[in-house]
């Protein structure tokens, strides 16, 4: 049976390997020794596949000028599962690339029935203040709204002229209920990946978009219709990177309308606690067992914790691993070293969250 990917679904892909090869997604694996220091996202697998990113980091080695695109949907607050795109963008950013951050304020309206002034008050105080804290300078980026963008909607138009509703539905999945807001806006999407190619942006050079793999059927679309209009406006089809989705602590995908399943970036020390004492492990039923046997950190929603954000040092992060498998540490104590270093990393992140409001609040203004 095909596997189906969801753009605006809740469901953890499973077999990663099944995905690249029925979707001609590139291992990125073979493209590590060839990137000055990468990020350990990178280096830990997180970064699992690619479409040509060769052509981007061919761009970076040679500080030839490349851009990066990325979207935020302001439908509710940020977790730790967001801040994969972050790290990244903070990586491209000291390498010199162009940041376009859309505001994905059309789709909020669309898919989650997001205000429109909500959203604008969303992407200030919650992502935008946030991406600060967590160290992509906001105001080196091309931050836009696509609801005031007029060269991504008249994009938008011209490039749908040439797609068609059974293109659409093979993609997406669309029946007859699909309302045509829902129907439409991927091409708002494809839009907003290819626009900075326009002229009158920079013009057509290597963009990279990193995303969660739910996010790659935009991006199947976006290099198809690239390649039918590369006549009219030269476009060089876009490249993209996948990281698998941080799962949540129940087990499903860390989600912002699930509470118990993310750690939010405005948690307290006692909301941490809590989730992470609740989170599904990988230990076995007793202590005892646990130090004669072992536990299994790949089924372990607190050890993910700690490849994703808690442990940047691969070595420190191995010897955890061993001391799990081996018994030497139970899952008790190790969820209490989780929350530890997880309640550290966010107070002094909030307070630069807070330092941070100002500056984004007046970028918004700006650009709204």
């Amino acid at each position: 049976m095909p596997v189906r990917i969801d753009p605006w679904g809740a469901a953890v892909p499973k077999d990663y390997v099944r995905l690249m090869r029925e979707f001609g997604i590139e291992p990125f694996e073979g493209l590590l020794a060839q990137i000055p220091e990468p990020h350990y996202l990178m280096r830990r697998r997180v970064i699992f596949g690619h479409r040509d990113f060769g052509r981007v980091l061919g761009a970076m080695l040679k500080m030839e000028k490349f851009a990066v695109m990325t979207g935020l949907m302001p439908s509710g607050r940020m977790h730790v599962g967001h801040k994969l795109v972050i790290d990244q963008l903070a990586w491209y950013q000291r390498r010199g690339a162009d940041i376009y951050l859309c505001v994905a304020d059309l789709e909020a309206y669309s898919a989650r029935g997001v205000s429109f002034e909500e959203s604008k008050k969303l992407a200030a105080e919650e992502y935008l203040a946030n991406y600060q804290a967590l160290g992509l300078d906001i105001g080196r980026c091309h931050v836009y709204f696509q609801s005031r963008s007029d060269a991504v909607r008249h994009l938008a138009f011209i490039l749908s002229k040439k797609v068609n509703f059974s293109e659409m539905s093979a993609i997406y999945g669309f029946a007859g209920e699909s309302n045509i807001s829902h129907i439409f806006y991927p091409m708002i999407d494809v839009a907003d990946i290819l626009h900075p190619q326009l002229e009158e942006f920079g013009g057509p050079r290597p963009t990279v978009v990193p995303v969660g793999v739910d996010q790659d059927p935009h991006l199947r679309l976006a290099r198809d219709v690239a390649a039918r209009f590369q006549r009219g406006f030269g476009f060089v089809l876009p490249s993209s990177t996948y990281h698998r989705l941080l799962p949540g602590l129940t087990g499903e995908k860390m989600s912002s309308s699930k509470p118990e399943t993310a750690i939010f970036l405005t948690d307290s020390t006692d909301e941490i606690k809590k989730k992470i004492k609740d989170a599904f492990t990988g230990g076995r039923p007793t202590a005892a067992e646990q130090r004669k046997h072992g536990g299994a950190p790949d089924k372990c929603r607190v050890y993910e914790l700690y490849v994703y954000q808690l442990m940047p040092d691969d070595k420190k992060l191995l010897d955890l691993r061993e001391a799990c498998k081996s018994g030497a540490i139970i899952c008790g104590d190790c969820k209490l070293r989780a929350i530890e270093l997880m309640a550290e990393f966010l107070k002094v992140h909030q307070a630069k969250r807070e330092r941070a409001e100002a500056k984004a609040k007046k970028l918004v203004e700006k650009v709204y």
